[in-house]
């Protein structure tokens, strides 16, 4: 199991243990990049897609971002139930 594969099975199955740092590196496996930044809302961006707003808190990624993050990368086939 490669790393990639790793970190999105850690976000499925316990989104509260995602780190900030491991929800941007999810963000960019789905071909999310980092636009802008305004104050602590770090902005992603994936053309022909919709943004996605990101908040660091305590290091940890907000539980709400990473489900948002994961529904979304499921409506779009790229993750299966």
């Amino acid at each position: 199991m490669s790393r990639a594969d790793k970190l999105v099975d850690k976000a499925c199955s316990n989104p509260g243990s995602l780190t900030f740092a491991e929800l941007v590196r999810l963000a960019g496996l789905f071909g999310f990049q980092q636009v802008r930044q305004r104050g602590s809302h770090r902005i992603f961006k994936r053309p022909g897609h919709p943004y996605f707003s990101f908040q660091e808190s305590g290091g940890m990624a907000k539980v709400a971002q990473v489900r948002q993050l994961l529904d979304y990368a499921r409506t779009q086939g790229w993750l299966e139930d």
